[in-house]
């Protein structure tokens, strides 16, 4: 985040525990990082306030934003990185966080990184839903899906 930041880029951080922001937050506060932070908790003034601080030019580089708060109505094109901290197990949800930086009117490129601990039970949900989506796609686009799965994998679509 530091060097980013000293680059002049804008930073969008989500996470999907809210506990998992209030600790950057108190990092960000004792390193005296300027931010804006949105929450579900924030109402519609609270939340237009931290929209606009994040949008200005020369506003603050780095918006931590929960699931909840960052699902819908955000135009962030100010942003041209984005933190997932915390792997969602609905893909869709993950999406729509990165299209809050994909908007009408953004003319930078976005960098997107999700951060993901090794060994963890978010690895493994990452691993699974890479394997169902290739499992898809061969069912999608393959003129005979049969032939191209494993005994193994066609049993576990029945079990």
């Amino acid at each position: 985040l530091e060097s980013i930041i000293s680059e002049g880029h804008k930073v969008l951080v989500f996470s999907s525990f809210v506990k998992h922001l209030e600790l950057f937050r108190t990092q960000l506060i004792s390193d005296q990082v300027t931010h804006a932070y949105l929450t579900g908790s924030h109402n519609q003034q609270q939340r237009r306030q931290a929209v606009r601080d994040f949008q200005r030019k020369n506003g603050c580089p780095l918006f931590l934003i929960s699931l909840k708060a960052g699902g819908v109505g955000l135009n962030l094109t100010e942003a041209d990185y984005v933190f997932i901290l915390d792997p969602w197990w609905n893909p869709a949800a993950e999406i729509q966080a990165m299209n809050r930086a994909h908007r009408i009117g953004q003319d930078k490129n976005v960098f997107v990184y999700r951060f993901i601990s090794s060994d963890s039970i978010e690895e493994k949900i990452q691993l699974l839903q890479k394997r169902k989506q290739e499992l898809s796609e061969t069912f999608i686009t393959s003129h005979n899906p049969l032939k191209e799965i494993t005994e193994k994998e066609l049993v576990g679509l029945f079990s």
